[in-house]
């Protein structure tokens, strides 16, 4: 049966690590929407070794399960380097690097449906390649890739149980532990279920703002 009165008990606690859960999302799809980036102009080198390397590091984060990522950058590297990491850092890092690999798809195929005419026209301005990039290609690029980028947003929120096993105490392991203690799972579980659920949706409908708004701007 559901127990109000131990939901009020738990809540506190449960809604302390959902913060730490959003806290994670956020910073892990920012960290990823830059790695991505930068991982997708170094693609477009025009040197060959450079970009066969970022190539080659794409693939292996691609093709290897965040979780060994994760307990590799956690327990590995402080062995094999002087680098130690909180929980946390360890895991926006995480995040970052294993969907800055698959947004660094998105901004590629975003980039290469841009007309070359915008290319040609950039050159013919004289824009430095800088100012080609942050004026004309990227203002471009961006907006239609939106909906792609909100849906990775989503996906690295559901992920972030994923961090319990570097000792994160987001919060679904905060629900395993209250239910290890109590031994009452339905609740617990229930609430961490509909949190993830509330936050999935807020951020469909901002996405979804976002997108409407610029389509608006970019049609004007």
């Amino acid at each position: 049966m559901w127990d109000w009165s131990y939901v009020l008990s738990l809540l506190p606690g449960l809604l302390r690590a959902f913060l730490v859960t959003i806290a994670a999302t956020l910073a892990g799809f920012t960290a990823a929407a830059i790695i991505g980036l930068c991982f997708a102009l170094i693609g477009r080198s025009r040197f060959a070794p450079l970009r066969l390397a970022i190539r080659f590091i794409i693939e292996f984060i691609r093709s290897t399960p965040l979780l060994v990522q994760l307990f590799v950058l956690y327990y590995s590297l402080p062995m094999l380097t002087p680098i130690s990491l909180s929980a946390f850092a360890t895991g926006v890092i995480g995040l970052g690097l294993h969907y800055g690999a698959y947004l660094s798809e998105v901004y590629r195929s975003g980039i290469e449906a841009l007309p070359r005419g915008q290319w040609e026209a950039a050159q013919a301005l004289n824009l430095s390649r800088m100012r080609t990039w942050t004026s004309v290609v990227l203002p471009q690029v961006v907006p239609p890739i939106i909906p792609v980028m909100g849906n990775y947003l989503i996906v690295i929120l559901k992920e972030t149980p994923t961090l319990s096993a570097i000792t994160l105490v987001e919060v679904l392991l905060a629900a395993k532990n209250t239910a290890s203690v109590t031994y009452r799972v339905f609740e617990p579980y229930t609430i961490a279920g509909a949190l993830f659920m509330a936050m999935s949706l807020a951020l469909a409908f901002i996405v979804a703002r976002i997108e409407k708004s610029m389509k608006r701007r970019y049609a004007g």
